[in-house]
């Protein structure tokens, strides 16, 4: 008897306990996959819906990517935001313009 008989006489061939297991585990896997990829694609769609408005899009956008809408009304970054949320770059530094005008004055 070769080691490889053995070895499936042993786990019941390609149908016992060990390969159920390891089928389980790529179902999983492949669940896990589908699922990842369709909250991606949420996020993609928050970023760009028509009914977000410009605060709503470009925080999406911020969640997605984990950084923030930088401070500086000239960073490159900016125009690059306003592609991916379809706004335009007005509407982006419109919401910069908010946000800083909300942001206290730091105490030295």
């Amino acid at each position: 008897m070769s080691p490889i008989s053995f070895f499936r006489e042993k786990v019941g061939g390609s149908h016992g306990p060990a390969a159920d297991n390891f089928r389980d585990y790529r179902q999983r896997r492949a669940d896990d996959e589908r699922a990842r990829a369709e909250a991606k694609r949420l996020q993609m769609a928050d970023q760009r819906s028509d009914f977000n408005d410009a605060k709503a899009r470009i925080r999406a956008w911020e969640t997605f990517h984990a950084l923030r809408l930088p401070m500086s009304p000239t960073h490159p970054v900016l125009r690059i935001i306003a592609a991916a949320t379809q706004l335009t770059l007005g509407d982006v530094l419109a919401e910069q313009r908010l946000r800083s005008a909300h942001v206290p004055e730091a105490t030295v």
